[in-house]
């Protein structure tokens, strides 16, 4: 199997954005008369959208949800890169895979606009395609997205690899029929990306980017 394609999840798995998505929740929570959430909280809330994620920081206060959700957004636009950094080794080894002479996609459950902007800001020209939620294109684990980025580059499903930190990314590879590499280092355990079906684990981006390799 000749790889030629990546496409890359974003929050947890090239970028962390725990803080800075904790502060904007903790933030539009205050200001809506409700508690706040601590960040081992937020980062099991985390994964499924920024709506799905307002909607379980408010809980059972559920005529708040559209009103935070409104807060959440407006704080978050203007801070989302405050405490936000790539892990380590994420850069490096995009530029080696880019080298290689693979195409390199990012999709994310955040609003479109939002991917846009954190991809040029921190990885620059690196990929050639960065998409979030759109009207036309819905949150993973619909496979919608995944499979026009698929089109996009003019390979195969065989011949892409989804890879992620969440359980929602490997349904969305599921759901598309491409193979999906997990990583440990973001918001989610190993033993409940395990548990969740996933099938290769990397504890590191120098391991993943040899396995990667040794497929091209």
């Amino acid at each position: 199997m000749n790889i030629k394609a990546l496409v890359f999840d974003m929050d947890g798995t090239l970028l962390y954005t725990l803080e800075d998505l904790a502060d904007s929740v903790n933030f539009a929570l205050d200001k809506c008369g409700l508690n706040k959430r601590s960040l081992e909280e937020i980062e099991k809330f985390v994964g499924n959208g920024v709506y799905k994620l307002i909607e379980r920081a408010v809980g059972e206060n559920f005529e708040k949800i559209n009103e935070c959700f409104e807060i959440f957004k407006k704080h978050y636009s203007k801070n989302s890169t405050n405490k936000t950094r790539p892990y380590n080794g994420a850069i490096e080894t995009l530029k080696k895979l880019k080298d290689r002479g693979l195409k390199l996609a990012v999709l994310s459950n955040k609003p479109d606009f939002e991917v846009k902007k954190l991809s040029k800001l921190f990885f620059e020209d690196i990929f050639d395609i960065s998409m979030g939620e759109t009207e036309n294109f819905p949150k993973k684990p619909d496979s919608k997205s995944l499979l026009y980025i698929v089109k996009a580059f003019n390979v195969s499903t065989r011949e892409t690899i989804f890879i992620g930190d969440s359980e929602v990314d490997i349904q969305t590879a599921n759901n598309a029929g491409i193979d999906c590499y997990s990583v440990s280092w973001g918001y989610k355990t190993k033993e409940f990306l395990v548990q969740n079906k996933a099938k290769i684990i990397f504890d590191n981006f120098d391991d993943l980017y040899k396995k990667i390799v040794s497929m091209i």
